[in-house]
């Protein structure tokens, strides 16, 4: 018998169960697809390396401004993906390493509960004391008409195309719609975004969406709010009184947790269309069964998954342990970066919770200046009214996802305006801009 089987190798699964590995239990981790889930496969590793590249073209055709001579740059459609392939490959090695090395035996299938205690995989049933479930999530699939149409992609087909389309229409200005919108529009695509809402929401800070919206016009992309989709015909797409034709039409509406087909009525584990429901612990509403990452729905994010799945598995084997999601950090990698951990201010307004706010722009952080000849971004700063402790940290401007943990730790450690004030960050840094924000907070 087993002590635990993973059902999903992604970044929850696959670190739980290394997880489990190593404190000595006897571990299996079913994956009917790739290791290393979405994230690694066709989500977060793909896009950044996508992303990178784009970055490289803007700065080359930039470079006059660093006294550099490279304005001739072009995009190897097939070379990026040759490199992206190559990525993935050796990040898909190191996992199945980490798991070989914990003792994990890994299962190629598809598992379903049969009950509380056992597993069938493809007809194989497999008895164990714990189950933890990690099978992610899919790219999501409004009802409009004509969705299913060969010349619409979701975030993982546009990630296999082999060239850049002169046109390119995406639906959705979250945060997987915007980084998509980045990469085509500095890859030389002509990107407009639609947007149901009246503003984009992928940033959490109003402020912060903004300058995010801002930035990303000018960067070229035409970006529409109040355009719901109506129907797509071919190549064409109707939203709201406008029609548009584009090459191909990305839909980037979100992700869903994948909970069908799994066995979850059978066992009669608590769960919705908006993933499985846990607690703070990991724990379901059935014994011996846990569940971890984006099928629970709660944050849809690869290190939030890691760090679920690791406290499923300690509170399991007898080490208390709860994820506090505040201190969590989130990123969007457009060009801008935005990065955010902590309250905004609409959820501190809602809770009652007197709050103050500064920012400090980029510039005051002499290495932001240069590396970023011409750029702009700030930094906001929420700290508590009445005793000084970082609340919130929101950014944007480029290198903010390398700071962000900083706020992060601040936030998780309740530190103070005053502690923050004695801290020493290297110099010069892009960090230098967090402390000034939050010391001007004081």
């Amino acid at each position: 018998m087993h002590d635990l089987i993973v059902i999903g190798a992604g970044p929850g699964g696959y670190e739980a169960a290394a997880h489990a590995g190593q404190m000595g239990k006897r571990v299996a981790v079913v994956e009917k697809r790739r290791v290393g889930g979405a994230c690694l496969n066709v989500g977060c590793i793909p896009t950044k390396t996508f992303l990178k590249a784009s970055k490289l073209l803007f700065e080359c055709r930039n470079a006059a401004k660093y006294g550099i001579r490279a304005s001739e740059a072009q995009l190897d459609m097939p070379a990026l993906l040759a490199r992206k392939a190559r990525i993935v490959g050796t990040l898909t090695r190191g996992v199945e390493t980490l798991l070989n090395r914990s003792g994990v035996e890994a299962i190629a299938g598809h598992a379903r509960l049969a009950s509380r205690n056992t597993v069938n995989v493809d007809g194989r049933v497999l008895e164990t004391k714990n189950i933890l479930i990690a099978t992610g999530s899919r790219p999501a699939v409004p009802p409009v008409p004509g969705i299913d149409s060969s010349r619409v992609l979701d975030s993982s087909s546009a990630l296999e195309l082999d060239h850049v389309p002169e046109r390119l229409a995406i639906i959705g200005a979250g945060y997987i719609g915007l980084e998509f919108a980045s990469f085509f529009a500095e890859a030389g695509s002509k990107v407009t975004v639609l947007e149901m809402l009246e503003e984009t929401t992928a940033a959490g800070d109003a402020e912060i969406s903004k300058r995010l919206t801002d930035a990303i016009r000018r960067s070229g992309v035409d970006l529409r709010f109040s355009a719901a989709v109506r129907r797509i015909d071919g190549n064409k797409i109707y939203a709201g009184d406008s029609e548009l034709t584009a090459d191909y039409i990305l839909n980037a509406t979100g992700r869903v947790p994948v909970v069908e087909d799994l066995g979850l009525d059978k066992v009669g584990v608590d769960y919705d269309r908006k993933g499985i429901r846990t607690s703070d612990r990991g724990k379901t509403n059935i014994p011996g069964v846990w569940a971890c990452g984006d099928v629970t729905g709660r944050k849809l994010l690869a290190h939030a998954a890691t760090r679920e799945g690791i406290v499923a598995v300690n509170n399991m084997f007898g080490q208390p342990d709860r994820i506090r999601y505040r201190g969590i950090p989130a990123v969007i990698y457009t060009h801008p970066e935005v990065a955010s951990v902590g309250y905004s201010e609409m959820e501190l307004e809602a809770l009652g919770i007197e709050y103050r706010k500064s920012t400090a722009p980029m510039g005051v952080a002499g290495r932001f200046l240069i590396e970023h000849e011409g750029g702009s971004g700030f930094v906001k700063a929420l700290v508590g009214a009445r005793y000084g402790n970082v609340l919130g940290v929101h950014a944007i401007g480029d290198g903010a996802s390398e700071f962000i943990m900083a706020a992060a730790f601040m936030i998780e450690t309740e530190m103070r305006v005053s502690d923050v004030r004695e801290l020493v960050f290297p110099h010069p840094t892009i960090g230098e801009a967090l402390k000034e924000a939050i010391v001007r907070a004081g």
